[in-house]
């Protein structure tokens, strides 16, 4: 008897040729849609940057030019304190405490063997909420009376007087912030120094202030303005001075026509030079207040006696 397949069906062949044909077909397709896809893709992006390119700059002395600046002076003022609060923890026991932190070394080494590696960020939170508080206000402020005290001065001596108005504009925005940062500041330097205090800012405040009253948060005001207002004047008109001299002399197109990432390493280095200077001058101030912070009753006049013993 014969198999079906040789007798009822004959075998089927393989149209191989129309097979292939299909595949290329279906291959050319996809590659069309994916190179079309590509292309709408790169199209969009291109239109978004030249949107943004596009896009009005932030008006100047307007609502929102004063909330971007305020958002600049947190994260550039928080988030770098932040980031020390080892540095800042070793310093203010070093201030408060020489005889055990001798030098930042040794400092390093006792608190890593009394408090271990978590006890080298102590007070991160009053750090972060302070410095961020006092960061916004500052920029904020400052860019605000710069405005005010060049009206005051008026186009004719505004430019005579910038120096004058940096330095007026910064103390002022200054004595704003500190009243921002002075309580966190005082929650701070008891975290850091006095072990067993509290472990945050949320038990450290109500803890400070039911030992010494809502007052006690703004005990050390006048120290911290004596350290804040001098850093922030100098740091302000050698910024100012130190980047106009930058596109002045070694610039050699004006500001306006220079690349954003340009601008943004000499406005860096304005910004480091200033640093390296202020911090010389609100040194001393530091030292009154991580002591006026960390001793309860203390005064300004304590640190004088402390400082200046009688004979």
């Amino acid at each position: 008897m014969a198999s079906r397949d040789k007798v009822g069906c004959p075998a089927a062949t393989l149209p191989l040729d129309r097979l292939l044909a299909t595949l290329a077909a279906n291959a050319e397709q996809l590659g069309k849609r994916w190179e079309i896809a590509v292309r709408d893709r790169r199209a969009r992006a291109a239109e978004r940057r030249m949107e943004a390119d596009t896009a009005p700059p932030v008006q100047l002395h307007t609502p929102l030019f004063y909330a971007t600046c305020a958002l600049g002076g947190v994260l550039s003022t928080g988030l770098t304190h932040l980031a020390v609060t080892p540095l800042d923890l070793v310093k203010c026991n070093m201030q408060v405490d020489p005889s055990k932190y001798r030098d930042i070394s040794s400092g390093f080494g006792v608190l890593l063997q009394e408090q271990g590696l978590g006890g080298f960020f102590k007070g991160w939170m009053a750090t972060l909420v302070g410095y961020s508080s006092q960061g916004a206000c500052k920029f904020g402020f400052y860019e605000y009376f710069k405005k005010c005290y060049s009206d005051i001065a008026g186009p004719e001596n505004a430019d005579r007087l910038k120096t004058v108005i940096y330095l007026a504009a910064s103390a002022s925005a200054e004595v704003i912030a500190d009243l921002a940062l002075c309580p966190m500041e005082a929650v701070k330097v008891r975290i850091q120094t006095q072990p067993g205090f509290a472990r945050c800012l949320t038990d450290g405040l109500p803890k400070l202030v039911r030992s010494e009253g809502a007052f006690g948060l703004y005990k050390g005001i006048v120290p911290l303005w004596g350290r804040q207002i001098p850093y922030t004047m100098m740091k302000f008109a050698c910024f100012e001075t130190i980047v106009e001299m930058v596109y002045k002399h070694a610039v050699p197109k004006p500001k306006d026509q220079c690349s954003k990432p340009l601008q943004l390493a000499v406005s860096f280095a304005g910004g480091y030079i200033a640093g390296v200077l202020c911090a010389a001058v609100s040194h001393p101030a530091d030292n009154l207040v991580s002591f006026l912070n960390n001793a309860k009753g203390a005064t300004v006049a304590d640190v004088s006696c402390k400082s200046y013993p009688s004979k």
